[in-house]
């Protein structure tokens, strides 16, 4: 868990990994002390391929962005104004270097849950820190809501074993919540702000 906010990092061993998505091919760099460093995690992989992405346009923050795939898979396959955060340095090193390898163009940015973002989106895209504990996540997902414009849509996938039942119960309480798909016990969660 210490990757999440530590800057003080395990020792560097920065290797290219290749992921099909949706039959495009991407390249991205990866790292010790970053989610996922062994290649696209099944989580990330089920959201991007039940976005409804020819839905997705005008402004896109993808939240905890880590070494960048979800922002990248967008700003190549939409014409969305993307935004990328993460509170650990070695990530946004990486988006950085992933965004120029896979020639999108994005605005990526380090920000501790929403303290550095100043606007507002039509979409908030997340595989969130589930590890960070319930009060952080839950910052983090209905904070979320302050920074959707109106209509605006927070999507995100949780495991079944890390709570994705409960949390779609309790997001309900503030967004008109759907689960888009269930594919080997994860959701994909799609909250619309109201």
């Amino acid at each position: 868990m210490s990757h999440y906010f530590t800057n003080d990092y395990v020792k560097s061993e920065k290797r290219l990994i290749k992921a099909k998505i949706n039959d495009k091919d991407y390249s991205f760099n990866v790292d010790n002390g970053v989610f996922s460093k062994s290649g696209l995690d099944f989580g990330t992989r089920t959201l991007l391929e039940n976005l409804r992405i020819e839905e997705i346009k005008g402004d896109v923050l993808d939240f905890g962005c880590g070494y960048g795939p979800i922002g990248i898979y967008v700003a190549d396959n939409t014409s969305a104004n993307v935004d990328m955060v993460d509170v650990n340095e070695r990530s946004i090193g990486l988006a950085l270097e992933n965004a120029d390898i896979n020639k999108v163009n994005v605005h990526i940015f380090k920000s501790d849950v929403y303290e550095s973002v100043d606007k507002k989106y039509d979409f908030i895209i997340t595989n969130p820190p589930i590890r960070v504990g319930k009060k952080i996540l839950y910052d983090i997902l209905f904070g979320a809501n302050n920074h959707l414009k109106s209509d605006g849509e927070l999507w995100l996938v949780v495991n079944k074993d890390q709570g994705a039942k409960s949390l779609v119960k309790d997001l309900s309480e503030v967004y008109d919540t759907e689960v888009i798909k269930k594919n080997k016990g994860f959701y994909i969660i799609k909250a619309k702000k109201r």
